[in-house]
């Protein structure tokens, strides 16, 4: 009796391990929301501010090292705990946001626990008017992750290679 309450304690301990190991951090959303993600040529108004907002461009960049056919990556891209949208491999899309400070996520959207814990995150000053660019890295030789910002001319040298990504969030 004694051997079971042991393994039953461990098996709950490694339970309650691994539901924390998955919540996402606050700057993100909610993990129940998947992103379905296409492309499209269309350009979505680079560079163009709504009035009163500024504009984050999100542009994923899968490391060109990985020999993996089909491989990309969705990236899901949170802002103060909700998300904005998706990228899929070689690809961006643009964000309005209000100016202000803003938290902002990028997660690996996978199945797989290991690539499931996969976050980033970065924090950014937005000014009303302007536009800002975060870079997300993938590789798939290493599994790194991460959320970086980039100046204007490497956004504009990397959104030449890069589709736009329409994504749809699904539950």
């Amino acid at each position: 009796m004694r051997n079971r309450s042991r393994l039953l304690l461990f098996c709950l301990a490694a339970f309650a391990a691994h539901a924390v190991a998955t919540t996402l951090p606050e700057s993100c959303g909610n993990d129940k929301v998947k992103f379905n993600v296409s492309h499209s040529s269309a350009p979505a108004g680079v560079g163009l501010a709504e009035p009163g907002k500024a504009q984050v461009i999100f542009i994923e960049s899968l490391d060109t090292n990985a020999r993996c056919i089909g491989c990309e990556i969705t990236a899901r891209i949170g802002v103060d705990g909700n998300w904005a949208g998706a990228d899929k491999g070689n690809s961006y899309f643009v964000a309005s946001i209000d100016p202000g400070t803003h938290n902002l996520c990028a997660n690996w959207q996978s199945v797989n626990g290991y690539l499931k814990n996969k976050v980033a995150m970065a924090s950014l000053s937005a000014e009303s008017g302007k536009t800002y660019y975060y870079k997300v890295n993938v590789s798939l030789a290493s599994y790194a992750f991460d959320l970086v910002p980039v100046t204007e001319d490497e956004a504009k040298f990397r959104l030449k290679n890069a589709s736009l990504s329409v994504a749809k969030a699904s539950k």
